[in-house]
C-alpha cells in the first residue's frame, strides 16, 4: 500500500518538486527498489538463522518511520525525498523475504497454496488501496504529503501484532517430524540455488512479471490521465488513480485466487501445473496489454477493461511462483532463496522498468518544443509502454522452461529434507551428520549439474 501511494499522487509530486520529468519521477521508485533488493539478501541470510518475527518487527518499524519522515521534505530537497523513499525499502525487504518462509513452515501441500494465496492478496489489494487512499486523502486535505502519513500508523499496529501474536515455527515443521537439517555455509547455499534450474528459471520469469507490473503500477495512472486529456474528458488525476486502484484491487483479488485454485486442482493430474499456469498467464497477458495501449486513444472504457484482464492474468503468477520456490528449495535455504529471487526480480524488473520506460518517453517527448503538453506526453508514453508486451512473452518462455525441470527439483528437495537412504546411496555418501550430509549432497548436486 505504501509503495503505490506515491504513484497515486505522482502528478502532484512532480509539480511540487519543480516539474519533474518522467525519468526523474521514475527514479523515486527505482531508489526504493534498489535499497529493497540490496537489503533482501541480508535479511534472507538472517532469516535462515535467527528469530524471524523480531527481524520483521524491526524492519516494519523502520519502514514506517522513513515513510513518515519523507512526507516532511521541502520542495527544494528532492534528493532527500528520494533518499528517504530508498530507505523505506529496508523495511519491506525484511518482511518480504521472511514472511513466506513462516507460512511454508506452518502449512504444507494444498493448505500451503491456499495460505500463500491469502498472503499474496496483500500485493494487488495493498497496491490498489495505495492509489485509492493516497489520491483521496491528498484530495480531501489538499496536500499530497498527507497521503504518506496514513500507512505509518498501520505499520506500528503490525509491529505490535507481530511481536505479541505471531508464532515462530520451527524451520521445516510442516514437512514432518523426520526433518533433520542444519545450516550450511552461505557459499554452499548460493551455489545450490544457482544450480537449481526450477528456482532460477522461475525467478527470471517472475522478474518479467515484476518488470511489467512495476511499469504499469507507477506509470499507468499518469498515462491514462493523459489519455483522458487527449479525448477531451474532464477527469482529475485523483479520479484516474482511484479508478486504476479499484481495477488493481479487483484484478489482483481475482487473479491471485484463480491462479492458486487452478494450480491446486490442476496439480492433481499434472505435476507441472504450477509453471504451466504461470506461462499461460504471462503469454496471454501480452495481447491484452498491447490492445489496451492501441485503443487508449479511442476508448477509455475499453482500455480500462483490457487493463483489468491483463492484470488478472499477471496476478495468476504471484502465489504460484512463491509455491514453486518453497517446494524446490529445502527449508534451511528458503529465506535466502526468497531474497535472491527478490534481488533478481527487482534489479532487472521493477527497479528499472519505470526509469527505462520514462527515459524512452522523455526522449520522444523532448523532440517537441513543449514536451509537457498531454498531446506530446501521451504518444511518447504509449510507445514506451509497448515494451511491456515483449517482456510478457519472454517471461512466459521462462516459465515453460521451468516446467521441464520442476518435477525433478521438487523430488530432490523432498529427499534431501527427509534424509532418505536412497538419496545417500544415489550420491555415493555414507552415514553423515546433518550438516555434513547437506553439504555433501549440495556439492554433489552442483558437480552433477
Amino acid at each position: 500500500m505504501d509503495r503505490f501511494t506515491v504513484a497515486g499522487v505522482l502528478i502532484d509530486v512532480k509539480s511540487y518538486y519543480h516539474g519533474l520529468g518522467n525519468s526523474e519521477a521514475g527514479s523515486i521508485q527505482t531508489a526504493f527498489i534498489c535499497t529493497y533488493m540490496i537489503f533482501s539478501p541480508i535479511f534472507g541470510y538472517m532469516g535462515d538463522r535467527y528469530t524471524r518475527k523480531y527481524i520483521m518487527a524491526v524492519g516494519i518499524f523502520l519502514w514506517s518511520a522513513f515513510t513518515l519522515a519523507s512526507s516532511f521534505v521541502p520542495a527544494d530537497y528532492f534528493w532527500a525525498f528520494v533518499l528517504l523513499r530508498a530507505l523505506v525499502g529496508i523495511g519491506e525487504a525484511s518482511y518480504s523475504t521472511i514472511a513466506p518462509t513462516i507460512i511454508a513452515d506452518l502449512f504444507s501441500s494444498d493448505m500451503r497454496t491456499t495460505a500463500l494465496m491469502v498472503f499474496y492478496f496483500a500485493i494487488p489489494v495493498g497496491s490498489g488501496l495505495g492509489y485509492i487512499v493516497g489520491s483521496k486523502v491528498a484530495e480531501l486535505l489538499s496536500s499530497w504529503q498527507w497521503a504518506l502519513r496514513v500507512t505509518p500508523g498501520l505499520g506500528v499496529i503490525c509491529v505490535i501484532l507481530i511481536i505479541f501474536y505471531c508464532e515462530e515455527p520451527k524451520r521445516g515443521m510442516s514437512e514432518g517430524s523426520d526433518v533433520h537439517l542444519s545450516n550450511t555455509s552461505l557459499t554452499t547455499d548460493l551455489k545450490t540455488l544457482i544450480y537449481n534450474k526450477s528456482f532460477m528459471l522461475s525467478s527470471v520469469g517472475f522478474t518479467c512479471v515484476a518488470f511489467v507490473t512495476g511499469a504499469l503500477a507507477f506509470l499507468a495512472p499518469t498515462f491514462m490521465y493523459y489519455a483522458t486529456q487527449i479525448q477531451g474528458q474532464e477527469i482529475s488525476d485523483s479520479t484516474v488513480s482511484l479508478i486504476f486502484g479499484g481495477i488493481t484491487v479487483a484484478a489482483g483479488f481475482i487473479g491471485v485466487a484463480c491462479g492458486a485454485e487452478i494450480a491446486r486442482r490442476y496439480k492433481r493430474i499434472n505435476p507441472r501445473a504450477d509453471p504451466l499456469i504461470c506461462a499461460i498467464g504471462m503469454i496471454t497477458c501480452a495481447p491484452f496489454l498491447f490492445f489496451s495501449l492501441v485503443l487508449s486513444r479511442y476508448s477509455i472504457g475499453v482500455t480500462w477493461l483490457l487493463i483489468f484482464v491483463g492484470e488478472v492474468l499477471l496476478c495468476l503468477n504471484w502465489a504460484v511462483t512463491a509455491d514453486i520456490l518453497l517446494y524446490v528449495v529445502i527449508p534451511t535455504r528458503r529465506s535466502l532463496a526468497e531474497s535472491v529471487q527478490i534481488l533478481l526480480s527487482h534489479a532487472l524488473g521493477d527497479a528499472i522498468s519505470p526509469y527505462i520506460i520514462g527515459q524512452i518517453a522523455d526522449a520522444m517527448a523532448n523532440k517537441h518544443p513543449d514536451p509537457t503538453r498531454p498531446f506530446v506526453q501521451f504518444p511518447a508514453m504509449q510507445t514506451a509502454l509497448y515494451l511491456t508486451t515483449f517482456v510478457c512473452v519472454i517471461g512466459g518462455g521462462c516459465y515453460l522452461a521451468t516446467a521441464i525441470y520442476v518435477e525433478r527439483d521438487k523430488r530432490e528437495a523432498e529427499e534431501i529434507t527427509h534424509g532418505q537412504t536412497d538419496v545417500l546411496d544415489n550420491y555415493g555418501n555414507g552415514t553423515l551428520d546433518d550438516g555434513a550430509y547437506v553439504n555433501n549432497v549440495a556439492d554433489q548436486h552442483i558437480h552433477s549439474a
